[in-house]
């Protein structure tokens, strides 16, 4: 009866790794005979002898070898949840295993279903690879999409890499391929290995769903558990966390590069934990109330900074496993920081082992390369009109909030995903189906998430990089807007950066470079940038964009730092640019550390680090800083002196800072100044005193207001203004 229940076409299907549904082939399987009540059969390449053994009792049924490629079956009279099999190898060693294909499925009609609508929030949960007991046996759950997949397998170690041996078995309402693999355990390397359905055997996938990878030019998915890790934080943090994400928080972001921070001797990287005890003290120091990392998601080419992700699941191993970054995340919380992530939900990259032409056609990325390819970036853009990839973009963005824990995500390059024609010629973009250029999938989609995150993690925040003149960005999404919390203001950092970068005597002839920003300061939540990209490829380092010799170039800097921390707007600048640092940023070294010792350069730190905790105590500074409520100008026209004016008020607007910038080397003395009550001020802020290395100009004493007119004011004051400076002045006395 040697395979009689097999057709000659289904053993050599099995050998040659072509069958697509291994479960109906191997495993226990009934019979209607009377000889026997049930066939098992297996498959296993690597084994000399195995026999089926009754799980209790000491009954061994030797198999047959009916292919001499390692397919045996045996004849039994046992239940399926009765046996196992009692392999000997090649060394002559024995195991005795769980039949892989004895085992139901654990990807069930509901996951099948809420995957199909795009709504399984947390499928992370089901896909990829879990440690789990299923059916009274502890092993590793797989699941992956891939819809228009002949076969699927997993591979690794355990099965020699074979894809012959773990074929999964196929859901095919969703395409979600499944398989429990007995007996593995945290730790196990494994890719996917897929025959596409025109019999291609495609190159070895990553699992787009995998907590772990090996570290890079390695590829392998790695099996973690990520309940291992008990948190410990701060039992305030959801407190915290509500109130410094707030609209009228006082927001001050440190944007890193967790590989170019600082580094270990031999120019190695600190890792996760390292940098908890390094960094996080540093940035809590520095007074900096949230620090943004750019992206940790696993990505293959260290040149990209991360921006090409591969693994929107798994923190990059660089700086170590998933359980460190979890530790890194909670000494955040504990030093009373926030996390922001960088996310990537624009493009990803070719790479074999990655999501392109994943089951072997456009499956994540759209199929015309008109919407589905960015020519510039050499990358794909995921199809945000297909239920399943905007399902796992979901699930990866909620999926950092809930498992790790952090506190907002930054979304890059929003522009790109808005506009059909982003960095396109005429005739190489598709326009919507009102003919327009606005790519209406990704609207939504971007909507969606948000409209997501925030409804089940409130106190977070989302920031889009949005840099065109899209509207209501930060604007809730009932009343059209995106539903971002927060956008960077890549207006305002283009026309400052390039006043500033301007010998002083010409700025006046761009003064409104400075000031026209306050035209729609106040259209969205915003947030001022000075990120990495304005720091490399030739852009020169922030101190370096600043014209002058050493003196005037820190000046100028610290003059800007004043001017922007007074500004409306939330806060950010990137590692480095707190403390002056000579040369453009190199993701491949450590910042420039030993400049602290160089007295201009402690100085600028010493200032950015006094601007972070007045801006923190004074409301100010930070309340409604989306009303045009919190601001007026003073004088906005004074281009022949290049002298800004104007006042910053909190909520109660009793409590106001007057602030004056002077971008000229010029000392200005006597220089009038209208204000809005009787009153003295002193002076609380000065970027060019002497701890700063500056001139030691400014006003010392108590500055009493006169009863002159002057700037549509019935007050005013006489103030010298130090050169390349800027100076808050606050009320200390008022009149009854």
């Amino acid at each position: 009866m040697s395979g009689a229940f097999l057709s000659s076409e289904d053993i050599r299907n099995i050998v040659t790794g072509r069958a697509d549904n291994l479960f109906a082939l191997l495993g226990f399987h009934k019979l209607d005979n009377k000889k026997s009540s049930a066939v098992i059969r297996t498959f296993n390449p690597f084994a000399q002898k195995i026999s089926v053994v009754a799980k209790g009792l000491s009954v061994e049924v030797p198999m047959e070898k009916i292919h001499d490629d390692g397919l045996y079956e045996a004849f039994v009279d046992f239940d399926v949840n009765d046996y196992k099999l009692l392999v000997t190898y090649d060394d002559a060693k024995e195991r005795l295993i769980e039949d892989v294909y004895s085992f139901l499925p654990v990807i069930g009609e509901f996951d099948n279903h809420l995957l199909l609508e795009g709504n399984h929030l947390e499928l992370y949960r089901k896909m990829g690879a879990h440690v789990i007991s299923h059916q009274g046996v502890k092993g590793v759950s797989f699941a992956v999409w891939a819809p228009d997949a002949y076969r699927v397998s997993v591979v690794g170690d355990f099965n020699h890499w074979d894809g012959r041996v773990n074929v999964m078995r196929k859901h095919p309402v969703s395409g979600i391929w499944d398989i429990f693999i007995p007996q593995l355990d945290e730790g196990t390397l494994y890719k996917y290995e897929i025959i596409s359905k025109d019999g291609r055997l495609l190159p070895l996938k990553t699992d787009p769903y995998g907590f772990y990878q090996e570290v890079r030019p390695k590829t392998a998915s790695i099996v973690w558990n990520n309940d291992n890790y008990k948190w410990t934080q701060n039992p305030h943090w959801e407190k915290i966390k509500k109130a410094v994400n707030s609209i009228d928080a006082p927001i001050s972001i440190y944007e890193v590069h967790l590989g170019s921070w600082k580094r270990k001797d031999g120019n190695q990287f600190l890792n996760y934990r390292e940098l908890a005890h390094d960094l996080i003290p540093y940035v809590k120091y520095m007074g900096f109330t949230h620090i943004e990392l750019m992206p940790i998601m696993e990505y293959p080419f260290d040149g990209s900074w991360g921006y090409q992700t591969i693994g929107m699941f798994a923190p990059t191993s660089r700086y170590g496993n998933p359980d460190d970054f979890k530790y890194f995340v909670e000494q955040c919380h504990n030093a009373g920081i926030a996390v922001i992530l960088d996310w990537v939900a624009a493009h990803f990259p070719k790479d074999d082992h990655g999501l392109a032409l994943f089951d072997g056609r456009p499956l994540y990325e759209y199929q015309d390369d008109r919407k589905g390819e960015h020519k510039d970036w050499g990358t794909k853009i995921y199809d945000y009109g297909r239920n399943e990839v905007v399902n796992f973009l979901i699930a990866s963005a909620t999926f950092w909030l809930d498992e790790y824990k952090v506190d907002g995500l930054r979304f890059d390059a929003v522009a790109s995903m808005l506009y059909l024609d982003y960095s396109r010629q005429p005739g190489q973009w598709i326009p919507n189906i009102y003919g327009g250029r606005e790519n209406l999938e990704a609207i939504s989609f971007l909507q969606k998430v948000n409209t997501i995150l925030y409804g089940k993690f409130p106190s977070s925040a989302t920031f889009a990089e949005e840099s065109t003149g899209w509207g209501n960005v930060s604007k809730p999404v009932d009343i059209g807007g995106l539903g971002f919390g927060y956008k960077w203001n890549m207006g305002w950092m283009h026309d400052v950066l390039d006043y500033m970068s301007k010998d002083p005597i010409y700025r006046k002839y761009i003064h409104h470079q400075m000031t026209h920003c306050i035209m729609y300061a106040f259209s969205e939540n915003f947030v001022l940038s000075i990120s990495h990209d304005e720091v490399v490829h030739c852009k020169s380092s922030l101190l370096n964009k600043m014209p002058g010799d050493k003196w005037q170039k820190f000046a100028n800097l610290r003059a800007f730092y004043g001017y922007m921390w007074t500004f409306p707007g939330r806060k950010l600048i990137f590692m480095g640019d707190e403390f002056g640092q000579y040369n453009e940023w190199n993701e491949n070294q450590s910042l420039d550390w030993h400049l602290m010792d160089d007295p201009y350069n402690k100085a600028v730190q010493k200032e950015v680090k006094f601007l972070n905790e007045l801006y923190k105590s004074e409301p100010a500074l930070y309340e409604n800083n989306s009303s045009p409520d919190c601001f007026s100008w003073i004088d906005y026209n004074d281009s022949e002196n290049s002298v800004f004016s104007y006042i910053r008020y909190a909520k109660n607007r009793e409590n106001y800072l007057v602030v004056l910038s002077n971008m000229t080397p010029i000392v200005r003395e006597n220089y009038r100044v209208g204000v809005p009550e009787e009153c003295e001020f002193e002076e609380i802020f000065n970027s060019d005193d002497f701890e700063y290395m500056g001139s030691g100009v400014g006003n010392k004493y108590d500055i009493k207001t006169e009863n002159i007119s002057w700037h549509n004011q019935k007050q005013s004051i006489s103030l010298t203004l130090p050169p390349l400076a800027t100076i808050i002045l606050k009320p200390k006395k008022k009149k009854v």
